[in-house]
């Protein structure tokens, strides 16, 4: 009797994107892509086309193409090699029973690419793992609904599974508390800011179960009815952090950046990460360790927006010390951590 064929699993690992280059008509590309994803932008296209590309996008290309240039290194966008760093050590981790392909939800290397890749390899069945700790529509739920949208064309469909949130998992937890603690070792901290992305309210009030989100106490527990609450795992992921640094309720805080200005003027979540730090070295804090537990690779809301930004305005404001703690990257315990969830899924 013949043997079977070896059968392999092929492991999609997907983030958000970057301009291929700083220059500001690169920037301008990636931009008009990622604002006019009506996940991101939850407006008609019939408005969202013209007003971002239009006018938001223009004036905003120049700007940001300064700040990717303080940003870009030899290797290029931290966010493009750190992932493709991933990639190539997941692959050696995991072993010849596995395929690890990599992309961008927006431009270079595209999703399409990645998937490609697997299916060429033939692989039996596909796990897509976006890099994004924590739900939110506009990030994970936009890389499974571009997944579903290239595959649907193809003549044979493997079995697809997705990793949509990884907000609680052990191994994510334990190595935010490892990066953190070594930053504790150097230095003695007065407070810690957990900082996430922003998204605006009404997002998370449109995904909540039942009505069941108030943007309130309601994230004090994690369970069924806010599994997928984008605020629920934030806080979720938060209060996991705070007790592998053995932090008390009041030495930490859960804060919210990134959030885009508009004229339609909708909350975002709050409290504003930019905000909340003004006020601390008029309380007593003056030094302070930052985490970006959103994110897992450095990119401009980290490096450039938490830990330089941030502590430009903390210090103005007379603070000493302000620390961003660094992202996962493709440390070591991270890529264990991410080959034991794809082993798990």
């Amino acid at each position: 009797m013949p043997a079977s064929p070896a059968r392999r699993i092929g492991v999609l690992l997907v983030n958000l994107g970057t301009p291929d280059s700083p220059e500001t008509p690169d920037v301008r590309r990636y931009l008009n892509e990622f604002l006019t994803d009506g996940r991101v932008v939850d407006m008609p296209a019939a408005i969202r086309y013209p007003l971002f590309r239009g006018l938001v996008v223009p004036l905003r290309a120049p700007k940001s193409a300064k700040i990717y240039k303080e940003l870009w290194t030899e290797r290029g966008s931290p966010l493009l090699y750190h992932g493709l760093d991933l990639q190539a050590k997941l692959k050696e981790v995991l072993g010849k029973d596995y395929v690890v392909a990599f992309g961008m939800r927006y431009q270079k290397p595209s999703v399409e690419k990645a998937l490609d890749e697997l299916r060429d390899a033939a692989v039996d069945r596909i796990i897509v793992l976006p890099l994004f700790p924590q739900y939110a529509s506009a990030s994970t739920g936009s890389v499974q609904e571009k997944v579903m949208d290239i595959v649907k064309d193809w003549w044979i469909v493997p079995s697809i599974s997705f990793i949509s949130s990884f907000a609680d998992d052990p191994g994510f937890i334990a190595c935010l508390v490892a990066r953190g603690k070594e930053e504790m070792d150097k230095h003695e901290y007065d407070h810690f800011v957990f900082s996430y992305h922003g998204i605006p309210e009404r997002h998370v009030l449109k995904g909540s179960h039942q009505g069941h989100c108030k943007l309130g106490t309601c994230c004090a527990s994690y369970n069924k009815n806010n599994r997928y609450c984008y605020r629920a795992q934030c806080y979720a992921t938060s209060r996991l952090l705070a007790q592998g640094l053995g932090l008390r309720d009041d030495q930490y805080t859960v804060t919210f950046q990134s959030r885009l200005q508009s004229r339609l003027r909708d909350p975002w979540l709050q409290p504003y990460t930019d905000e909340v730090i003004k006020e601390y070295p008029a309380k007593g804090i003056h030094n302070v360790l930052a985490f970006s537990p959103a994110f897992v690779a450095d990119c401009l809301e980290t490096t450039i927006e938490v830990g330089d930004e941030f502590k430009e305005l903390f210090e103005e404001a007379g603070g000493k010390h302000w620390q961003l703690v660094p992202s996962l990257n493709s440390e070591p315990m991270w890529v264990d951590a991410v080959a034991e969830m794809v082993r798990q899924n």
